[in-house]
């Protein structure tokens, strides 16, 4: 499940060619500096809504709004219709495609949103890849770098696999479900339609189709009054 089709629909994406030659879809995260260097025209199309700061190396499609307050440093493409919305953060190597919204407080960096993509409020996104229609929760965080030195390893059929990275946030498979406050820990891969709930702490590899619950266990008792 790890190949850029197993996640992702790649026609969902105007920068296909970022992912040939990638035999492992977290392989295209390095790519995409050069790719952006290589691709990018900037220009702004888009419409502000305030006062917004647009770094120089910055494309923005047509019908895109950004809102009071946020800051696209760039390099960055940004596609057609999309909403970036106030005090958005958007810092280096950033692909956002069509129709994607990027929300109050959310930080982007060096990252790839499909179309569709949901990034809508109090998230960072670093060195991760979103799939179509994924859609993150308030306050969603993914972790991309680890407290202890070395490469981020995942489980390969059962065995550890050096990815060779550093730093790997989550690919986050097409219509992928997130929950408001959880946290995905590096180096997670979330299958096509799965679902993480709310307040969970992920790490590692979900299968499509499945869903992650908190087991935590609630008390409800009887409210008793003191007499005053």
């Amino acid at each position: 499940m790890f190949k850029p089709g197993d996640l992702f629909d790649l026609t969902q994406t105007q920068h296909r060619a970022l992912f040939d030659g990638c035999e492992f879809a977290w392989q295209a995260l390095l790519k995409i500096e050069g790719y952006i260097k290589s691709t990018i025209r900037p220009a702004l199309h888009n419409r502000c809504e305030g006062r917004a700061y647009i770094g120089d190396n910055v494309f923005i499609g047509n019908g895109t709004v950004v809102e009071d307050g946020a800051m696209i440093k760039g390099p960055a493409i940004i596609g057609e219709n999309c909403q970036i919305r106030h005090n958005a953060y958007i810092r280096d190597n950033v692909i956002i495609g069509d129709n994607c919204n990027v929300g109050n407080s959310s930080e982007l960096k060096n990252c790839v949103l499909f179309n569709h993509a949901q990034v809508p409020h109090f998230n960072y996104v670093g060195d991760s890849i979103v799939g179509y229609k994924a859609h993150l929760g308030a306050g969603v965080k993914i972790s991309n770098f680890k407290l202890f030195p070395g490469n981020i390893f995942i489980d390969v059929d059962g065995k550890p696999f050096d990815t060779g990275l550093r730093k790997f946030g989550a690919l986050l498979g097409d219509e992928s479900e997130v929950g408001c406050n959880a946290v995905l820990s590096p180096g997670s891969v979330l299958g096509r339609r799965s679902v993480i709930y709310a307040n969970v702490l992920w790490r590692g590899i979900l299968p499509e189709d499945m869903i992650v619950k908190n087991k935590s266990v609630q008390e409800v008792v009887q409210r008793r009054l003191r007499s005053s």
